[in-house]
């Protein structure tokens, strides 16, 4: 069946040419005017021909896609979106709806596979698009939808969202979900513009664009605000920004509220919306200024919508019905569907729902075994049938992170789990399967679900992570292992970063050096990275564009000076070396081997730039716990040795075992003044800790942490410069030095380290009436301030990241070691002291490991299936 296009084209991919030469598309290359949008539209709609067809794309974030996109829809050509980057699942759906054209980018272009030129489809004259339910599953099941529904809720989302054409909205999510095509259709339906990227939120180059470009908003779904979290996104100078946009699934209302409040602070919006493919993305909305007050809230319908309660049989709860010009006409299960009419009127959601006394809506649950992973609906049911063609008895559960399922029998399950992922278009960290001898069974017989999900927590197969024996070195699967290593952590996965999972400053230098080992080098920010994008080199798109383009300068010998200096130089991080050599300083010191001093203070100053790095991510709760848990990682290995020195000697007193020898000790420097740099560093850190569990406090940080930095050094200041007496033995006021420490790793602009560094120009001198310890501490800090890592020989790496790792350790027992040996031989007390450190720390560490997990697994109550609330698109 064939209509003239003009009939049956999306109203507004069809009146481009109206913004004339407005910018409608912005790329890391060119900028595109829709006069030239509208050209190029035209000149494909042109290629698919005369008659109506069938044309399927393989959808994505790119200009070529995205003029195939708009062809299509102005045309009236039906357009079946096919999952990004093809495999089973757009196969699948190629061979069940056999389409007329089908079209694939390849080096940046669309080519056009023409494979007939009369359709052999009876296509209804309403039909413009073609979605698999909420993403693509691999199902050949699709979502019907008209030329009316697609430009209905595109004019209902730029109404509630107020769009305007100055809008440029960063395509955060791809064209072929539901949710990312809205973003396009609102945003051209106004005249705005589009920042067109398939830059991850992790990527420096997508904020750096944001800012460039100018962009006004961006989509999230609950997995980006993880991200977002990592890569200090609350710190982050977006002046443009004036709203975010979330969906996609289930987001907890803590959060909600907590970035609806930093919005608030920083001039920006959070629109929590709700909806589902079969609604064309969207049907409700919560107002911002509603946001933090009613946090667990879908909202209010969207415009021209509305929505009303239905009982359902047997149960108390009502299922949430929605009516707007948005719903679909109906389902596609195959091609003789696709001239079907509208058979649907109104869309049963299947989620369970209530009104509250504000009006607005809320999701209380799900009426079938559905779960919502990375936007994406997976029926249970389905996976069950999966696993069966496969000639597998299971039975699966899951919840909005994982799919998991108990599977009779053995077999290579890790490979089973990677062809499922590919069949339900999910990520291999998403699918956990677990042999068992039969599926566990209630009483009647039927599956017991929760025991199935209570496999998830099982040791066994959280140790084994998703890794298959095909998978690369460095592989995400070798990361989590380094992570889980490192951090003695049993439950690590590819959204988890070394920061979220607990790291500190003591734990970096082992996980950095063995990152660095395994991927080949080592990203800037690696800390906040989830595990998914930290990648090795050789799948780095950047490494390989430089391995590409590099060319010998010698083409004899195929060596240059710069392979040799790679070969046996490399950069390794500016603090661990500081750490390194400062503690070698300092042992050297004390003996007697050589004098210089203020290395120690340089160590504070390390002290506060990991602080600002580690501890300030989170919730307030969340963040509270990993400061104690660092603080008890220092404070145990510390007061064992000195519960030690206490009991063999004479030198110390109680108030050394209790760590109060600064406040309760002798004034001045005496013998019991020694580990005044443990003393100190727990004082500063249980002091910011209390202080950060201060809500006013821990908003003015995260609202100004620059700023909150520079508070703590102006706070010591009337202490440096003798307005008022220290306490502290002979080692002056510190905090001041801590905090210019924070305020490097705060300093996100030139001007800011500029700034810094004047403020240590002023104060560091008049630190000391020593010039030389004043000096050494000034240049180290500058060092850590502008130098964001250091050249070292390739075989001094190991040797220098153990000291590191070490320092506090060699700190505390050095004391104890160096008096056991002959005062002539200074070299070997010196090397002695630091062996002994790193055996105490070796021993010391494995054993808080220890009972740290015990602790983990005395707390960890027993599993429990906790009812979730309905995922929303």
């Amino acid at each position: 069946m064939t209509v003239q296009p003009e009939l049956a084209g999306v109203s507004f991919a069809a009146h481009l040419a109206g913004f004339g030469d407005r910018t409608a598309i912005r790329t890391k290359n060119q900028s595109v005017s829709y006069g030239e949008l509208a050209r190029r539209v035209e000149d494909m709609a042109r290629s698919f021909g005369p008659a109506r067809r069938l044309i399927a794309l393989e959808a994505e974030n790119s200009l070529p896609s995205l003029v195939v996109y708009l062809a299509a829809l102005s045309s009236g050509n039906p357009l079946l979106i096919l999952p990004t980057g093809g495999g089973t699942a757009a196969e699948t759906l190629i061979a069940a709806y056999d389409p007329d054209i089908v079209v694939r980018a390849s080096n940046g272009e669309a080519v056009l596979d023409i494979r007939r030129e009369e359709t052999r489809h009876e296509l209804h004259p309403e039909l413009a698009l073609l979605l698999s339910t909420s993403g693509s599953t691999g199902s050949p099941k699709l979502v019907r939808l008209s030329a009316e529904s697609v430009q209905a809720n595109a004019s209902a989302i730029a109404q509630y969202l107020h769009l305007r054409p100055d809008d440029t909205a960063a395509t955060t999510l791809p064209l072929s979900y539901c949710y990312g095509m809205s973003v396009v259709n609102s945003h051209l339906l106004v005249g705005a513009s589009l920042a067109l990227t398939d830059l991850s939120v992790v990527d420096p180059c997508f904020w750096e664009m944001a800012r460039t470009e100018k962009v006004t908003s961006f989509a999230a779904v609950p997995y980006t605000f993880d991200l977002l979290e990592r890569v200090g996104f609350e710190h982050m100078d977006l002046p443009g920004l004036r709203y975010i946009t979330q969906a996609g699934g289930w987001l907890d209302p803590d959060r909600v509220r907590s970035y609806a409040e930093l919005g608030r602070r920083q001039g920006w919006d959070l629109f929590v919306m709700y909806g589902q493919t079969e609604a064309t993305a969207r049907m409700a909305y919560l107002p911002p200024d509603l946001a933090a007050e009613h946090p667990h809230a879908i909202g209010v319908a969207v415009p021209g919508g509305s929505f009303r309660l239905e009982p359902v049989p047997g149960l108390e709860d009502y299922e949430l019905v929605y009516t707007g010009p948005n719903v679909m006409l109906g389902y596609a299960e195959r091609p003789e569907d696709l001239a079907l009419g509208r058979v649907t009127t109104e869309l049963h959601t299947g989620d369970l729902a209530r009104c509250g006394l504000s009006g607005l809506y809320e999701i209380t649950g799900r009426r079938s075994r559905f779960v919502k992973i990375v936007g994406l609906r997976v029926n249970l049911g389905q996976v069950e049938r999966l696993l069966a063609d496969l000639g597998l008895t299971a039975a699966a559960a899951g919840s909005d992170d994982f799919v998991v399922a108990a599977v009779e029998g053995g077999g290579d399950l890790a490979l089973v789990a990677k062809t499922l992922a590919q069949d339900l278009g999910l990520p291999r960290s998403a699918i956990q399967l677990h042999p068992v001898k039969s599926v566990p069974r209630l009483a009647n017989g039927k599956p017991d679900y929760p025991a199935v999900l209570a496999l998830a927590s099982q040791k066994a197969e959280r140790a084994r992570g998703t890794a298959t024996a095909s998978e690369p070195a460095a592989h995400p699967a070798d990361v989590r292992t380094i992570f889980a290593e490192v951090l003695e952590q049993e439950d690590v996965a590819d959204s988890d970063a070394f920061v979220s999972l607990g790291g500190d400053s003591l734990s970096y230098v082992a996980a950095s050096v063995r990152l660095e080992r395994a991927l080949g080098y080592l990203p800037q920010g690696w800390h906040l990275m989830p595990v998914c994008e930290l990648v090795p080199a050789r799948h780095n798109p950047r490494n390989r564009r430089a391995t590409a383009t590099a060319k010998p300068a010698d083409q004899r010998t195929g060596r240059t000076s710069r392979s040799w200096y790679r070969r046996m130089l490399a950069p390794m991080e500016t603090g661990i070396v500081l750490r390194a050599i400062a503690i070698i300083f300092i042992v050297s010191t004390h003996i007697g081997f050589f004098h210089w001093e203020g290395t120690a203070h340089v160590l504070l100053a390390v002290a506060g730039y990991n602080f600002a790095r580690f501890q300030l991510t989170g919730t307030r709760r969340a963040r509270l716990r990993r400061q104690l848990r660092s603080v008890a990682r220092i404070v145990v290995p510390s007061v064992a040795v000195i519960c030690f020195a206490f009991a063999v000697t004479d030198t110390y007193t109680w108030a050394n075992v209790f760590l109060l020898n600064p406040l309760l000790g002798p004034e001045g420097w005496t013998d019991s003044s020694r580990f005044w740099f443990i003393e100190i560093l727990v004082h500063i850190l249980l002091g910011l800790a209390a202080l950060l569990a201060i809500p006013a406090a821990d908003r003015a940080q995260r609202r100004w942490p620059w700023g909150f930095a520079l508070a703590l050094i102006a706070v010591d200041l009337p202490l440096l410069f003798d307005l008022v007496d220290s306490r502290y033995p002979g080692q002056g006021p510190v905090l001041w030095l801590f905090g210019l420490g924070w305020a490097a790793a705060a300093s996100r602009t030139l001007w800011q380290r500029a700034a810094v560094t004047a403020i240590a120009l002023l104060t560091i001198p008049e630190s000391f009436d020593d010039q030389y310890r004043s000096a050494t501490i000034l240049v180290g800090f500058l060092i850590l301030l502008w130098l964001p890592t250091l050249t070292v020989p390739r075989g001094l790496h190991r040797l220098t990241a153990l000291l590191a790792s070490a320092s506090l350790y060699i700190y505390v027992t050095h004391w104890l070691v160096y008096p056991l040996l002959d005062p002539a031989h200074k070299g070997l007390s010196v090397i002695a002291s630091l062996a002994a450190g790193v055996v105490y720390w070796a021993a010391a560490t494995r054993a808080m490991a220890l009972v740290e997990k015990w602790l983990r697994k005395r707390q960890t109550p027993k599993p429990e299936i906790h009812a979730r609330t309905a995922a929303h698109v």
